[in-house]
C-alpha cells in the first residue's frame, strides 16, 4: 500500500494540483477576455435544466467509453470487476490536464494491483485513443464542406489513423521491431521494444468485429457531447445547423489532440471560439459557449475523476494493494 501511495503522493499528485491551478487561471483569463457579464448572462440563458441536460450527455460519453474500456480489457485476457474497474477508469480523468498522460500511467498503477500488467493497460490506452480519433475524424466529415479550410487538420488525423492501423496490421513488422530493439542496448531501444510489445496487445483490440463495435460506441459517445454543444448553442440563440455544430465540436477536439497539449487546453478553445465567431456569434458569446461546454465536458470529467481518485486512495483498491 505504501508504494501505491507514493505513486499518488509524489510527482503525479503535484502535477495534478499544478495543472488544475494553471488551467483554472487560464479559464478565468479566458472568461475575463470575453467579459464576465456576457459569460454570466450566457450561463443564465442556458439555465439549470440546460446544464443538467448537457452534464447528462457528458455522463453518457463517459459511460460508453468505460464500456469500451471493459471490452478491451476482456479482449486482452483480463476481467476486472465492475466497481473497482469503474473507479480506476474514472480516476484517470482527474489527471487529464497533466502533462504526459499521467492519468493513463496512474490507471496502470491501480490495475497492476489487480493483476493487469502495464503493457496490457497501455495496449488498452492506445486502442482507446485510436478509437476516439477515428470517431472524431468521422464526425468532422459531417460539416467539412462548410469549412474546407479545415481539410489539413482532418487529413493529419486521417494520416495518424492510417499509420497506427498499418503498424497494427503487420504481425511480422511488430515481431521484427521487437527483436531488433531487444538485441540492442540503451534506453531508446528499451522504449522501442516496449512500444512494439504494447502494439502487439493493441493488435488484439483491432480485430474487425471489435473494431466495428468500438467505432460505433465511440461515435455515439462523442456524438452525445457534440449534440449537447448544438443544443447549448440553440439556447444561446445562435443560428448554427446541427451538422456544423457537430463539425465545430469534433474539429476542436481533433485540434486539441493534435496539439499534444494536456486535455487539448488552448488549442480546442481557440478553434471552437474562432469558428463560432465565423458563423456570426459575437466574441463574448462564442467565448461563453466555449467556456461552458468545456466546463461541462472536460472539467466535469476532472471533478468526477478527483472524487474517484480520492476513493481509490482510501478505498478497497489501494487497501488490497497493501494486503
Amino acid at each position: 500500500m505504501t508504494a501505491s501511495k507514493n505513486h499518488l503522493e509524489g510527482w503525479r499528485l503535484r502535477a495534478l494540483v499544478i495543472s488544475i491551478v494553471v488551467a483554472a487561471i487560464g479559464y478565468l483569463a479566458f472568461s475575463l477576455w470575453g467579459g464576465w457579464k456576457e459569460v454570466l448572462s450566457a450561463f443564465a440563458e442556458i439555465g439549470w435544466l440546460g446544464t443538467l441536460i448537457v452534464l447528462s450527455l457528458s455522463l453518457l460519453n463517459y459511460a460508453l467509453r468505460f464500456a469500451r474500456w471493459q471490452l478491451y480489457l476482456k479482449q486482452l485476457g483480463h476481467r476486472v470487476a465492475f466497481k473497482p474497474s469503474l473507479r480506476i477508469y474514472l480516476s484517470g480523468f482527474a489527471l487529464t490536464t497533466t502533462p504526459g498522460k499521467a492519468g493513463e500511467a496512474f490507471r496502470g498503477v491501480l490495475l497492476k494491483q489487480r493483476g493487469v500488467p502495464f503493457p496490457t493497460t497501455f495496449a488498452a490506452f492506445v486502442s482507446e485513443r485510436l478509437s476516439d480519433l477515428v470517431a472524431i475524424v468521422l464526425l468532422t466529415l459531417l460539416g467539412l464542406t462548410q469549412y474546407p479550410q479545415a481539410r489539413g487538420i482532418v487529413l493529419a488525423g486521417v494520416l495518424g489513423i492510417l499509420v497506427v492501423l498499418v503498424c497494427l496490421s503487420s504481425q511480422s513488422l511488430l515481431d521484427w521491431l521487437y527483436r531488433w530493439a531487444a538485441d540492442r542496448e540503451g534506453k531508446l531501444m528499451a522504449l522501442v521494444a516496449h512500444i512494439s510489445e504494447t502494439l502487439h496487445g493493441a493488435r488484439l483490440c483491432h480485430r474487425p468485429r471489435l473494431l466495428g463495435v468500438a467505432t460505433v460506441i465511440s461515435v455515439i459517445a462523442w456524438g452525445a457531447e457534440a449534440l449537447a454543444f448544438y443544443w447549448m448553442l440553440g439556447w444561446l440563440g445562435a443560428d448554427i445547423s446541427l451538422s456544423f455544430a457537430i463539425f465545430v465540436y469534433a474539429l476542436a477536439m481533433l485540434a486539441g489532440a493534435l496539439s499534444f497539449l494536456p486535455g487539448g487546453l488552448g488549442g480546442a478553445e481557440a478553434v471552437m471560439a474562432s469558428l463560432l465567431v465565423l458563423k456570426g456569434m459575437t466574441m463574448p458569446a462564442a467565448i461563453a459557449a466555449t467556456v461552458f461546454i468545456r466546463l461541462a465536458t472536460l472539467w466535469f470529467a476532472v471533478v468526477i475523476g478527483l472524487v474517484a481518485l480520492i476513493r481509490s486512495r482510501h478505498g478497497e483498491v489501494l487497501a488490497e494493494g497493501g494486503a
